[in-house]
């Protein structure tokens, strides 16, 4: 970003002050759905918010449901939806008021239709709540919704910057891929419709902050975004929580994932297809997965490999829960296809598990040289390295050790929290036409 030219003229003292200096400023982060159980977008949201307001920072979230588990130093701005997932029959729910409100009809008719209407809706909600509260605010975060919401606030005067943790052309990618029949990969497509307006709005914001280089690499491939607009800032790993745990035994003979079972991207059948393979030399070894397993791809592959009682599924932990879990496993692995960032790799490094995790995208990023790194979607590499830690407990007692500093020393949020602030400072200078 070029440095603006001075003109104090356009600001105001405490403008300028918020500006030029560390005063506290009063961010925004609009997020359509930030439950942390949705995704690594709702973990972002309240990991990002709770890192800001640590730094003296004013923040509230405005959010569709599910809504965020938020610091409660936290606001929180509930902008309601149809949220139509959450309904039983969402076809039979059309009544007079809905009929009566065009985004909500929109958001019936398109969702009933195979769409993903909730970015450009929960966009329209937000611009409408914000037209007479722009002064409250100094700047804007948005957290990959990229809709057309963002550019109309951005319009009425609120300078806003934009997050994107991996294109989602690469999710749209790998599903239709994966789609066995026609029709089914049609109805992935017409689901996907929203990167439409995601890419529009990708390319008039500025600037981006992008997770990983990874990330960035791909907004411009994909997304045809000017790399000089996109600043890369890592995530932050929750190192307070996600810590080792002394007084739980570590298990010889348990591998430990936490991935969707019904996705895709996450690379779940090739860490199955490995684990099936490692039986023969290893026929104690447990497979852990945090994750819900429900009929598809994943279930029929267990049962054709005759392990779907050797596969343990549990789903509904707290992040405590899963951070006992991970004191417990020999190994985690990460055998993502692809990731934006890849939080349970950087969890369980930070709990001090040997991680083994794939070429997917940003993980090599995360791991570095603290784990093992194999190429994606490759079961037999998968079962070659995991066999090799099962054979070496020397390496991974080594491997624990440098897999907490590693973290430590690159990945705490206060670190990425105050880069996203200088940021901030950047971009409304900018803005204001104020020199740093």
């Amino acid at each position: 970003m070029n440095k603006p030219e001075k003109d104090i003229g356009q600001a105001s003292a405490t403008q300028i002050a918020a500006i030029q200096g560390d005063a506290p400023l009063r961010i925004l982060l609009p997020s359509y759905r930030s439950d942390p159980h949705t995704g690594g977008q709702g973990i972002y949201m309240r990991l990002i918010a709770k890192a800001l307001v640590d730094l003296g920072h004013h923040v509230d979230v405005i959010s569709g449901p599910p809504y965020p588990d938020l610091d409660p130093r936290v606001g929180l701005i509930k902008l309601p939806s149809l949220d139509m997932y959450a309904r039983p029959n969402p076809i039979l729910c059309l009544n007079r008021e809905i009929m009566s409100n065009k985004t909500d009809f929109f958001e019936w008719w398109s969702h009933n239709w195979g769409g993903f209407p909730e970015p450009y809706t929960f966009g329209v909600r937000m611009a409408d709540y914000m037209r007479d509260k722009i002064d409250d605010y100094d700047i804007m975060h948005d957290n990959q919704t990229l809709c057309y919401g963002m550019l109309d606030v951005r319009a009425m005067g609120l300078p806003v910057v934009g997050t994107i943790h991996h294109p989602i052309t690469m999710d749209k990618r790998i599903d239709i891929a994966h789609a066995k029949w026609p029709h089914m990969k049609f109805l992935k497509w017409r689901w996907y419709s929203f990167l439409n307006m995601q890419i529009k709005v990708a390319r008039q914001l500025d600037p981006l902050i992008v997770v990983s280089d990874s990330t960035k690499r791909d907004v411009e491939k994909d997304f045809g975004v000017d790399p000089k607009k996109m600043v890369r800032i890592h995530h932050g790993i929750d190192h307070e929580l996600f810590q080792p745990q002394p007084h739980i035994t570590r298990k010889t003979n348990r591998l430990m994932v936490t991935a969707s079972a019904d996705v895709p991207l996450k690379g779940l059948i090739y860490l199955i297809e490995a684990y099936a393979s490692l039986l023969q030399a290893h026929p104690d070894l447990e497979l852990l997965v945090v994750g819900r397993l429900r009929e598809g791809q994943t279930m029929q592959l267990l049962n054709k490999l005759g392990i779907r009682d050797r596969v343990k599924f549990v789903s509904g932990l707290t992040s405590e829960d899963i951070r006992d879990l991970y004191a417990e496993a020999t190994i985690a692995v990460s055998p993502s296809v692809y990731e934006g960032f890849g939080f349970p790799a950087g969890e369980a490094l930070s709990c001090g598990v040997p991680t083994i995790a794939t070429t997917g995208g940003s993980l090599p990023e995360v791991v570095g040289d603290a784990g093992l790194v194999v190429p994606h979607s490759n079961p037999p590499a998968l079962a070659e390295a995991i066999d090799a830690l099962l054979k070496d407990p020397a390496r991974r007692e080594a491997m624990s050790k440098k897999a907490r500093q590693h973290i430590l020393d690159n990945f705490k949020w206060e670190r990425c929290a105050r880069d996203v602030v200088a940021l901030y400072r950047q971009t409304l200078a900018a803005h204001h036409k104020v020199s740093l």
